[in-house]
């Protein structure tokens, strides 16, 4: 109910749950008292199914309406003591983030004496511990292989991780703010300041920055609308800047292609690419774990 971005909201679930409640009591009294008075003798409706199974006008049973009492005064009781009218949380204050939350910091102080075997070492150490490993796989199976496929091969627009080229850092260090607070890489699209054929010679020049395939031509009109448009974040040689999470462009590592076509595409129309941050999801001892093991797919663990 807090993620209601107006109050009337809130209001209207509340006038509706309660009227809702109020409305089923009404009826049932109403058409109870209507029964007992129009009704003096069981009477053939007219409506017959199947040959013999007729509709009849005889009021319900009395186990039935109280029963049905019994779930309106129910009802009521569970709106009192747990959330369900607009933002009123209820005389028990009750909420299920509040039961996941007290879930994951009792299965933290379990586990905590486990992990602190390993807070005073080394990353590189954790990685080459066997134990460690297949901990940090167990976690990045369950909260990474998604995105970076079991393997951490990665695919399509999702790094591959078992090599050594980093967007913003191999390091452990780099790594673990990776995993705790994400990473939100943007390039901005160039469309507004450059044409279609000037964006089809920076993507020759930038094939020719790794070596691929390029016509000489337009390598040359491309390197001057690199220089003018590109340098500030993949820098004057093309090898990027991890501190802005610009990828380097003279290995042979795509993010999402090295076609001529595709890098035209992405010149003009940019990219958007976000990882998600980990802090809320895992602990910080899960994430010092799982960074080891990252780290130990493109290092040799010493």
């Amino acid at each position: 109910m807090t993620d209601f971005v107006s109050s009337f909201w809130a209001y209207f679930i509340a006038i509706m749950t309660a009227a809702g409640i109020i409305f089923c009591v009404w009826l049932l009294f109403t058409q109870r008292r209507w029964l007992g008075k129009e009704v003096k003798e069981t009477k053939n409706t007219g409506h017959v199914w199947d040959g013999n199974l007729m509709e009849l006008n005889n009021p319900v049973p009395r186990w039935w309406t109280v029963f049905y009492l019994a779930l309106c005064v129910f009802s009521v009781g569970y709106l009192v003591l747990y959330p369900g009218l607009g933002i009123f949380n209820g005389i028990l204050n009750y909420s299920t983030a509040q039961e996941v939350k007290q879930s994951q910091e009792a299965l933290s102080e379990r586990i905590r004496p486990f992990y602190a075997r390993y807070e005073a070492m080394p990353i590189e150490q954790v990685a080459a511990d066997p134990q460690a490993r297949q901990i940090g796989e167990r976690l990045f199976l369950n909260n990474c292989a998604q995105c970076h496929g079991s393997d951490a091969r990665g695919s399509v627009s999702f790094p591959n991780l078992t090599d050594k080229d980093w967007l913003y850092g191999g390091s452990p260090d780099q790594i673990m703010t990776s995993i705790t607070k994400g990473r939100h890489g943007v390039m901005p699209p160039m469309n507004a300041q450059v044409s279609a054929n000037q964006a089809a010679d920076i993507a020759q020049y930038v094939r020719s920055l790794s070596g691929l395939a390029s016509d000489p031509l337009q390598v040359v009109r491309g390197k001057k609308g690199f220089e003018n448009n590109c340098v500030a974040c993949h820098g004057v040689d093309g090898k990027g800047n991890q501190a802005l999470g610009a990828p380097n462009l003279t290995d042979d590592v795509w993010l999402y292609g090295s076609s001529a076509d595709v890098i035209v595409n992405t010149i003009l129309n940019g990219r958007d690419n976000q990882m998600p941050a980990q802090e809320g999801v895992l602990t910080p001892e899960q994430i010092r774990m799982l960074a080891a093991w990252v780290w130990g797919r493109s290092n040799s663990p010493r």
